[in-house]
């Protein structure tokens, strides 16, 4: 009898900001469900080193997801694979400032690489999955998009945008035998939430521990997630046949409602 990780072995997954972090532990996750998994970004060192660690069954293509002449050169090298899983996980974190300290560049480039990177990655490869009639769409936003996060405006808007392109784009795909969904972690732990912390303590005059606990202390379990439960995230929500036009929190309890 087939299991629910049959959903998932064999099928080819392209994750892209697949060069280490969330990225590679998402790789990391589809690989052991079965999956072969391409990894794009926009450093090829980093990229390899990934491909390297995650081993057998990886393959990398360098990429920046916010230029379309890339996006198209990506979908083109990817022509004889049958990209069946596509996990848009690029992102930044962008400036932490008010938001009257925020340039206009610096503001641009959050909503270039976190929402125009999810809508060229879609745009490039959904034709092939709604013409076979099957493909699976799983955008990485954040709660951080649904409850304030004060001096990080770009961020916080530009993960809202994907939970609506998801919603959206779920009710013009879902018939045509595509699903799409969105996960949104809580706080990582990893080196953006140390860097975070970093900048909250020169701030507030605080030490590193206490910008760190006052954060941790929104949270039901007290403590964040880690990479290792995001890629089982991804993983789960694949095996969920029923899931589409979902927003998935993953946040230790730090929702937003």
């Amino acid at each position: 009898m087939s299991g629910p990780a049959d959903r998932i072995a064999g099928r080819t997954a392209l994750v892209s900001g697949g060069g280490g972090g969330l990225g590679a532990a998402i790789a990391r996750s589809l690989l052991s469900d079965g999956a072969r998994v391409v990894i794009t970004g926009r450093n090829e060192h980093a990229l390899k080193e990934a491909a390297s660690r995650l081993g057998p069954g990886v393959v990398h293509r360098v990429c920046d997801v916010s230029r379309p002449g890339e996006v198209e050169r990506l979908a083109e090298s990817l022509a004889d694979e049958e990209i069946s899983v596509l996990v848009n996980n690029a992102g930044i974190a962008g400036p932490v400032a008010p938001l009257t300290e925020i340039s206009a560049e610096d503001w641009d480039e959050v909503f270039d690489v976190n929402v125009r990177g999810v809508f060229l990655m879609c745009r490039a490869f959904l034709p092939a999955m709604t013409e076979r009639g099957a493909g699976d769409v799983v955008n990485i936003a954040s709660v951080s998009g649904k409850r304030p996060l004060l001096r990080r405006t770009p961020y916080c808007a530009s993960k809202m945008a994907v939970i609506g392109l998801t919603a959206t784009l779920a009710g013009e795909v879902g018939p045509l035998g595509v699903s799409v969904n969105s996960l949104s972690p809580g706080p990582v732990s990893g080196p953006r939430m140390e860097r975070n912390f970093r900048l909250e303590a020169e701030r507030t005059g605080s030490t590193y521990a206490e910008a760190e606990a006052a954060f941790v202390a929104r949270s039901a379990l007290g403590r964040m997630v880690d990479e290792e439960e995001v890629g089982a995230a991804v993983s789960a929500m694949l095996r969920m046949t029923g899931l589409c036009g979902a927003d998935i929190d993953l946040s230790a309890g730090m929702v937003a409602r």
